[in-house]
């Protein structure tokens, strides 16, 4: 028995090979480039951290001044200093 006697079979065929033949071509495509775009105040924000990343942990200079006065006994913070330094690590 053959398929493709059958009409139905033969109209399908038919439909299906009409369609085929008539893929439109599109116009070219170009070729985009990723782009990445960057804020000013994310410049600046990154400016900013790097500067602060470039500071030193520690400000040894004012360390060793403060150890300074303390063994040449000189070291004599007013009370009103310690009690201001106290309460801004309270916040």
């Amino acid at each position: 028995m053959k398929i493709n006697t059958n009409m139905r079979v033969q109209k399908v065929l038919n439909n299906y090979n009409k369609n085929v033949g008539k893929v439109k071509k599109t116009g070219k495509t170009e070729m985009k480039r990723d782009q990445l775009d960057i804020s000013q105040s994310s410049i600046d924000f990154q400016t900013a951290m790097d500067a602060f990343k470039k500071l030193p942990d520690v400000r040894q200079d004012k360390i060793d001044e403060v150890e300074s006065q303390i063994d040449k006994g000189e070291y004599k913070p007013s009370a009103e200093d310690i009690i201001k330094k106290m309460m801004s690590n309270a916040k």
